[in-house]
């Protein structure tokens, strides 16, 4: 495994489990809490939910995947922005760890930018950590703009990651996010490092697959971690596609498979709004 060092020096996996469209109505509950402990085993201990996944789905299966096993496993989990008042963010902060089955939560994060007030949302967050129900805080899709008014208040310092859109497709960060982000030693985790899965039959991620004999999934994957300050969790929910996942971490890409990909995925040259999916 890979490893990032969080500002207070905290070191978590590059590469971890995400959890985004599991937990729904129907779905294979136990398969993929099967698939989890799978990676779990395989050392990717960081594991990406939110209170939204599945409308609170997700966080039951992890609750279930951690048992046992919790101080092994770093967790993430996210409010949404209508419940991140001061009152709002600590009820469903505990709600969240109700259906995780834990007294913690290692980073929890404003899911996205929503009409309260930011210094609402971080007092909501410094009583949870002074309670010891959460360990760090953090935030997702913010841009560069919203990342400068954070870091103008007082406990913005104190923010502890990023969550953002980025794959070989969505490459807008890489002109002022990322920059900012690794200037201040805050790493940005990725979501959706494959699309969805739309990014693998593009034509130039399947040629250089095969040429390298792994998947248009590794070739992605790589292409993420190859940053700097970068974290990644893909959605896996069969153990198969986790070892794949796992053997991108050793993947490495020369400056011509880098440049091809660049041709086919050019990186800005301007500021371009953050993507979202």
């Amino acid at each position: 495994m890979r490893y990032l060092t969080l500002p207070d020096g905290e070191r978590i996996p590059a590469l971890g489990l995400g959890t985004w469209m599991m937990g729904e109505q129907g779905s294979r509950g136990p398969d993929i809490i099967a698939a989890l402990c799978h990676g779990l085993g395989l050392g990717m201990s960081l594991i990406d939910t939110a209170e939204m996944y599945g409308n609170g789905g997700a966080e039951e299966l992890v609750g279930k995947t951690i048992a046992g096993r919790r101080d092994q496993v770093f967790l993430v989990s996210k409010v949404l922005p209508q419940n991140a008042t001061r009152k709002g963010a600590v009820l469903a902060c505990e709600k969240s760890l109700k259906r995780l089955h834990t007294d913690r939560i290692d980073l929890y994060l404003l899911h996205w930018r929503g009409n309260v007030p930011l210094t609402e949302t971080i007092e909501a967050f410094v009583t949870l950590r002074q309670a010891g129900k959460i360990r760090h805080w953090g935030v997702s899709n913010f841009d560069l703009a919203d990342m400068e008014e954070l870091w103008a208040l007082p406990e913005g310092k104190e923010c502890a990651s990023n969550q953002v859109l980025y794959n070989p497709g969505r490459r807008g960060v890489e002109f002022d996010l990322l920059p900012a982000l690794r200037k201040r030693g805050l790493p940005m985790m990725a979501y959706s490092p494959l699309e969805q899965g739309r990014l693998l039959g593009k034509k130039a991620l399947k040629e250089l697959a095969q040429q390298r004999g792994v998947t248009s999934a590794q070739i992605a994957i790589a292409w993420v971690l190859r940053q700097d300050g970068v974290m990644t969790i893909p959605k896996a929910a069969r153990a198969s596609h986790l070892d794949e996942n796992l053997a991108a971490l050793d993947l490495k890409l020369s400056s011509e498979e880098l440049a091809l990909l660049d041709a086919a995925f050019p990186p800005p040259r301007k500021k371009i709004a953050l993507a979202l999916l």
